[in-house]
């Protein structure tokens, strides 16, 4: 039985397609499973109109010390306010050292709450981040934004929505899923094709 859980954060209208690869080799791998966590346990429907259904919510979730990341990607709803409990599970996760990988909408929401102020990160654009951000005090993190694809830094993968298999490489990487020639061999076989 695989003793790590990997949680995937649902929200409805979520970017099914951005977390795909790294689902599926976290998966595939021997020591982790993903699991789903959302703010109530409605089933969640994805971008792609994926019914999804979830196995914790936030405010019962107490296993820490099998937790080996949070994964947060895109979506049309992060914007409405009752997410905001996820920012305080996300705090515990940071505290508790455990690695976070968020990508397109999933950055924007980590700006939003401060944690991206000190490390280096990236998103769909610093304009993007500036523009939807502008009334958000808590972000102070301009100067740590990297114009890249994806970028790992302080226990924080973040990436752009272009980027789900750099995304998928670098959560592999942190996680050790595999062997590092193993995981090199299957991004270049993405990158190639």
């Amino acid at each position: 039985m695989k003793e790590k859980e990997v949680l995937l954060v649902l929200t409805d209208e979520w970017a099914d397609w951005e977390a795909s690869h790294a689902i599926v080799g976290v998966n595939d791998s021997l020591a982790y499973v993903v699991k789903t966590i959302a703010i109530d346990k409605n089933p969640k429907t994805s971008i792609g109109g994926l019914r999804t259904e979830i196995d914790y919510e936030f405010e019962n979730y107490h296993r820490f010390d099998t937790l080996a990341m949070v994964v947060l990607t895109g979506s049309f709803s992060w914007n409405e306010k009752k997410h905001d409990v996820v920012a305080d599970f996300i705090k515990k996760v940071v505290d508790a050292k455990i690695p976070i990988a968020a990508i397109c909408g999933g950055t924007r929401f980590l700006a939003k709450h401060g944690f991206l102020n000190h490390v280096q990160h990236t998103g769909n654009s610093l304009k993007y981040f500036k523009e939807i951000l502008k009334d958000e005090e808590r972000y102070t993190g301009q100067d740590f934004f990297v114009a890249t694809q994806v970028m790992s830094d302080g226990g924080i993968i973040t990436a752009v929505d272009t980027a789900s298999v750099e995304f998928a490489y670098e959560i592999f990487k942190t996680l050790a899923v595999d062997e590092r020639e193993d995981i090199d061999d299957w991004y270049n076989k993405f990158k190639m094709a």
